[in-house]
């Protein structure tokens, strides 16, 4: 293998070290990229991890500047060449992609791209994302591709590695998912325990104030400083208790990626489709974020419990300089004026008090027999 400034096995086995290094799908994906373009001297490398929608659940560029990304807009969607990869999983060595019937064309900030090799990454029989590379740093042969079979060859031994190095990626993050299910869950009994403590404490102290403020009131004083004491101790163990509780995932990725990670857990764990889209979404303060997770989170409860659903679909867009959260399943409905079991009450109890805690605004929209949509909108930081 000849091609490229750094050729040879060397190069090849830095560049999968430094794949099997990372543990982050996203870091992955980055390196994947970049060794890609590195080895085959390219000025442009691309990989797409796809959604089951038409889109890309991840998208990752090497050779475009971040405003040029900025410039070319939202993500592209599995059309034209890329649609070609994912669907036929075989390699596409083009000597100009724009003259190939497939081509779609692309926006106008996009850079011009000429000879393309492309080709799928495959985990066993699933088709797991695409990897491109355009425009190879060489003299074009007249009317042909500045990408080699060598090149082809060299890309789809990275390929095979890539898949295995994202394979693991994710069965990293999926472990460290359940890591974090069960301390949340090991916390939730901790706190249990120790504000129920509290709790039946300042009960029987309040108790023994009340019995002796006829007969003995500098003693039952005395009693009621205690539960002071006591209520200000509950109110510290919960207010920790809320700090640890708050999702590891949603710091370090925000909330699309979070929520579209739940999900995806969600769609195989469950018989009914569930399904997450986002658009236009920025970043809001921490506090209004995991707002709208917890609201996710117990609205795709109930519909994924209670309703009897086969659908149910979860949007995050923006509005104005916030944003609005949808949660919508066809499944029985309710009635939301009438509903006053424990379950579902409670939860809509709870659910407005994480949207107007942030400064937002909750709606229900249910009717028997015709499902129930759930909108939770908040204000920008």
């Amino acid at each position: 293998m000849s091609q490229g400034p750094r050729s040879g096995l060397a190069a090849v086995s830095s560049a999968l070290l430094a794949m099997s290094r990372h543990l982050e799908v996203r870091d992955v994906l980055k390196t994947i990229v970049a060794s890609a373009r590195e080895l085959l001297d390219a000025q442009y490398a691309a990989l797409g991890v796809p959604d089951d929608h038409g889109g890309f659940a991840q998208f990752v560029v090497d050779g475009v500047t971040d405003a040029q990304w900025k410039a070319i807009g939202p993500l592209p969607r599995q059309h034209g060449i890329l649609a070609a990869m994912l669907r036929e999983a075989k390699v596409e060595r083009l000597a100009d992609v724009r003259t190939d019937p497939r081509f779609e064309g692309w926006p106008s900030a996009h850079p011009e791209m000429s000879d393309f090799l492309g080709l799928p990454i495959r985990d066993g029989d699933e088709v797991i994302g695409a990897l491109f590379l355009a425009n190879k740093n060489c003299p074009k042969p007249e009317g042909g591709c500045g990408f080699t079979a060598e090149d082809e060859e060299l890309l789809s031994i990275l390929a095979q590695h890539a898949a295995i190095a994202l394979t693991n990626a994710r069965l990293y993050e999926r472990s460290r998912e359940l890591t974090i299910a069960e301390e949340r869950s090991r916390l939730a009994h901790e706190l249990h325990d120790a504000v129920s403590q509290k709790l039946f404490s300042l009960r029987l102290t309040a108790q023994a104030a009340a019995a002796l403020v006829d007969r003995d009131p500098s003693r039952a004083k005395g009693e009621l400083q205690q539960v002071a004491a006591l209520a200000a101790e509950a109110t510290e163990e919960l207010r920790a208790a809320v700090v640890e509780l708050r999702p590891a995932a949603l710091d370090e990725d925000g909330l699309v990626a979070t929520l579209r990670t739940q999900i995806q857990v969600l769609d195989r764990a469950h018989t009914a489709r569930v399904t997450f889209a986002a658009s236009g979404f920025r970043a809001l303060p921490a506090a209004q974020e995991e707002a709208l997770l917890r609201v996710a989170q117990e609205a795709l409860h109930n519909a994924l419990r209670h309703s009897g659903a086969e659908h149910v679909d979860v949007t995050v867009n923006r509005r104005g300089g916030g944003a609005v959260l949808r949660v919508t399943d066809d499944g029985g409905g309710f009635d939301p004026h009438l509903t006053r079991s424990a379950g579902r009450h409670l939860g809509l109890v709870s659910m407005r008090d994480r949207a107007s805690g942030v400064g937002g605004t909750l709606t229900v929209e249910s009717e028997p027999g015709k499902g129930t949509a759930i909108e939770m909108e908040v204000p920008g930081g």
